[in-house]
This record gives C-alpha cells, sequence and structure tokens, in this order.
C-alpha cells in the first residue's frame, strides 16, 4: 500500500518513489560523491549516472582504472534497483571493459531493469563516453529485502 503525499492526500507515484530514493541514497552515497558521480536521472527501475575522468582516476597506462569505471556502473546499477525503496544489494556483477577513458571524458552509466521477479532481479548498464562510444557494459544480479525500506520517505498524512 501507498502512503499518502503530504501535499495532495493521495498516494506516492513511482516517480516520487524513486526521487526520495535517489535523494536519500545519494546523501549517504560518500564513495559516489568522492568521485564526482551525479545522478542524472532515476526512474522505477532505471537511472543514469555520470562521472567525468579526473587526473587522479587514471591507472599506469593514463587510462581510467577499469574499477572506477566499474564503480560508476555499479552505483547506476544500485539506483536502478533500489528505485521502488524496497533495500536491495548486488548478489554479484560481471563487466566487460570495451575501450579506454581518458582524464577529461565524462562518462555515462545507464542502468535499466531487464529482470525483477520476487527478491532476485537483472540489471544491464552501459557506460558510454560524451561522444556515445561505448566503455563498458555490465551486467548485475540483485537480491531485495522484503518489507525493509531503502530510505524513509517523505513525511506523509492520511
Amino acid at each position: 500500500m501507498r502512503s499518502p503525499t503530504p501535499a495532495t492526500g493521495g498516494a506516492l507515484t513511482p516517480q516520487q518513489i524513486a526521487d526520495a530514493v535517489r535523494i536519500g541514497m545519494y546523501a549517504a552515497d560518500r564513495a559516489s560523491q568522492a568521485l564526482g558521480i551525479t545522478i542524472d536521472a532515476m526512474t522505477p527501475g532505471r537511472a543514469t549516472l555520470r562521472m567525468t575522468v579526473r587526473p587522479d582516476m587514471l591507472n599506469g597506462l593514463g587510462s581510467c582504472h577499469g574499477g572506477l569505471i566499474t564503480t560508476l556502473a555499479d552505483s547506476a546499477f544500485a539506483c536502478a534497483c533500489n528505485s521502488y525503496n524496497e533495500l536491495t544489494v548486488a548478489s554479484g556483477l560481471a563487466i566487460e571493459l570495451l575501450a579506454p577513458a581518458y582524464e577529461g571524458d565524462v562518462l555515462v552509466a545507464a542502468a535499466s531493469e531487464a529482470s525483477r521477479r520476487g527478491r532476485l532481479g537483472i540489471y544491464d548498464v552501459a557506460v558510454t563516453n560524451q561522444r556515445g562510444e561505448r566503455v563498458a557494459l555490465m551486467r548485475g544480479r540483485s537480491y531485495s529485502a522484503k518489507g525493509k525500506p531503502t530510505v524513509e520517505l517523505p513525511a506523509t498524512r492520511i
């Protein structure tokens, strides 16, 4: 059952829930904040995050460290699978690094729900650069703790 909204007395929409999760998750996500990752969009089952490659993100070969590209993709995955405000964690992921990213590149990770049944979910994440070139593809598996919210929703009234 959805809670009423403060302004209208009606039920929270799926988008209002996703917006509340976006705000609450990002406020607590110090890793994403430290990397300069921002959330461009978050809708039920989807999320788009952005990160600009900084000099301190480069590996010994002068390209963005693959672990940081993975972190961006994983953060998008986390937003997409928690967008319903049901505490959801990764149970596994696989990533393919397709092309290097360099200092100044703007990477965008777009996550989308492929399947969500019961406690299990599958999410696909494409990471592209500012030219739209694919840098990485990731598939994540999620596990939801039924009945546990990701964040506390805004105050409501009946």
